[in-house]
């Protein structure tokens, strides 16, 4: 089945961008130094830098510094996954892709009957009614649902890899592009078929009650530079939904390499910061990259 914490939230920021359905404010965590992995790619007058990231952290993790600022600092030009859109922009996007067309039977009932007690418990878990996102495609409320629990034990997209170097980004004046748009994105959950959807509603129901453990494994991962191990827990987790893995990794990781191959052709010195399961594993951009004769180097620190 389709593990929603380790697939969804690593393999796209859109997560980010919705509007969560309970919210809790971060419980404060002592200092601690993470070392995530970053890579280079060169060639004589071009320099990118690939960062892995985890969108969303909980406060007391220190990561943007060392190797990271230092590749950051000479960087005239940041790259992210997207650039986020206005509160109300992003509000009509998820109207027009994640909400039911009129006469779609309720979500409840397109669920398995064995797991509709469990769907309902989650869905009054975040303070609604139990019918409260039935209106919803199953990708939306799957989404919904992984995000709640992600937010009562602290996890914050304001902690994320992304705000912090947006921030620094533009107290720096760098330029800052997005690789793809927040439209695009919630596209691809969307484009997926009803029963890839409804798969994925059921894995993020099973998942809830070891959430916690989840995201604690992939932040440890993160923080202490093994992306093979962050990207081996993703693959496992598509390996029996491989509409899904198409969707939301391969196609995205080919069009990325795809982009920074191009971007050899231009002078300068880039950072791009993308989901860290992204760039590992054997349908990561670095893999892509390599079968297209690029290297990408390891940074040491």
């Amino acid at each position: 089945m389709i593990l929603p914490f380790r697939a969804a939230l690593t393999a796209t920021l859109l997560t980010l961008a919705l509007p969560a359905c309970a919210q809790k404010a971060p419980t404060p965590a002592a200092a601690h130094q993470a070392d995530p992995a970053l890579w280079v790619v060169k060639d004589k007058d071009t320099t990118i830098y690939l960062f892995g990231t985890i969108h969303v952290l909980r406060p007391g993790l220190t990561w943007f510094d060392q190797a990271v600022k230092t590749a950051f600092d000479r960087s005239g030009e940041v790259v992210l996954e997207l650039i986020l859109p206005d509160q109300q922009v992003m509000q009509g996007l998820v109207m027009a892709t994640g909400v039911a067309a009129p006469g779609t039977p309720p979500l409840a009932q397109q669920l398995p009957a064995d797991k509709r007690v469990a769907y309902a418990k989650a869905v009054t878990d975040l303070g609604l009614p139990a019918n409260g996102l039935d209106t919803f495609k199953p990708w939306l409320a799957a989404t919904q649902l992984s995000i709640a629990p992600l937010s009562k034990l602290g996890y914050d997209a304001s902690n994320g890899p992304e705000q912090v170097i947006t921030a620094a980004a533009n107290a720096g004046h760098k330029q800052l592009i997005g690789l793809e748009t927040a439209q695009q994105q919630l596209g691809y959950f969307a484009s997926l078929s009803d029963r890839a959807q409804v798969q994925f509603l059921v894995s993020t129901l099973d998942e809830l009650p070891t959430a916690a453990a989840t995201m604690e494994t992939m932040v440890d991962d993160w923080a202490k530079g093994k992306p093979e191990a962050l990207a081996d827990e993703m693959n496992d987790s598509l390996k029996d939904s491989p509409e899904v893995k198409q969707v939301l990794l391969v196609n995205r990781n080919k069009h990325w390499a795809g982009w920074i191959e191009n971007r050899l052709r231009t002078p300068g010195t880039v950072f791009i910061a993308v989901g860290a399961g992204h760039l590992a594993g054997g349908d990561s951009v670095l893999a892509q990259l390599a079968k297209d004769g690029v290297k990408a180097a390891r940074v040491k620190y």
